[in-house]
């Protein structure tokens, strides 16, 4: 076992969407590369997800939306960060987002939107290295 600190990330489902495959998928690979998951279940509102955030001292909040609302969700997570002085926290994503609306999320302050298809050790890497750099 090294020394090195294991990075903590949250994966939460916010809102009704109630498919979780993704979600599980992700933090099933992310745990298999050797971080600590906090999976917070369905239908979670942003004031929760980002509560457990702060309470698990999590490094990464990985968002797992399908249902359409995601330009709400990051927003409402990116801003109640900001405003519990949490914004240390990356936030990233994935699920059926538009390519069209990934601009507007990266402007927000997601670090990475991760779409269907995208192999696991793309977010897996990109988290380390975002983690990392954050340090």
């Amino acid at each position: 076992m090294s020394d090195k600190k294991k990075i903590r990330v949250v994966i939460a489902k916010p809102g009704l969407d109630g498919h979780d495959r993704g979600a599980k998928v992700i933090a099933r690979a992310l745990r298999d590369a050797g971080m600590e998951i906090i999976y917070t279940g369905l239908r979670q509102t942003p004031e929760q997800i980002v509560t457990t955030a702060i309470q698990e001292d999590a490094d990464a909040i990985g968002i797992s939306i399908l249902s359409g609302a995601h330009q709400f969700y990051f927003k409402r997570v990116i801003d109640l960060l900001k405003e519990k002085n949490a914004s240390d926290i990356i936030v990233f994503g994935g699920g059926v987002i538009p390519e069209d609306d990934i601009p507007s999320l990266l402007d927000l302050g997601a670090g990475a939107i991760f779409g269907p298809g995208t192999p696991t050790s793309t977010a897996i890497e990109w988290l380390e290295k975002a983690v990392l750099t954050k340090s």
